[in-house]
């Protein structure tokens, strides 16, 4: 039972909206996975699925594994670090914008 991992920090996504797509292929195998993402509409779906197949390509290097047998064991999106921007607003005053960023964590395993 071998495992491989990648990891994508620093998406310009935020988190919350990142984590609708990885629930989406949370403990389906590698194919089903790649289908549903591909078929999705979400950004999320698209930024995962570069991270996904890093993933399987480490798992084919490293062990051998083809990607039919994998599956994905953990999906993990963490924040990342926040950019504060301001927005002008009436009177001299400011609100705050907070520009949201994501780590991507996939594992990949055989069951």
């Amino acid at each position: 039972m071998s495992e491989h991992k990648a990891i994508t920090r620093s998406v310009r996504i935020s988190p919350r909206k990142a984590r609708l797509a990885a629930d989406l292929i949370r403990g389906m195998s590698v194919p089903q996975a790649r289908l549903q993402l591909e078929h999705c509409q979400l950004k999320g779906g698209r930024l995962l699925m570069k991270t996904l197949n890093s993933a399987v390509a480490n798992a084919e290097s490293q062990s051998d594994a083809s990607s039919e047998k994998l599956h994905v064991k953990e999906i993990r999106v963490d924040g990342g670090p926040t950019m504060k921007r301001a927005k002008p607003r009436s009177r001299g005053q400011r609100h705050p914008i907070l520009k949201r960023t994501s780590h991507f964590t996939v594992v990949v395993g055989t069951k």
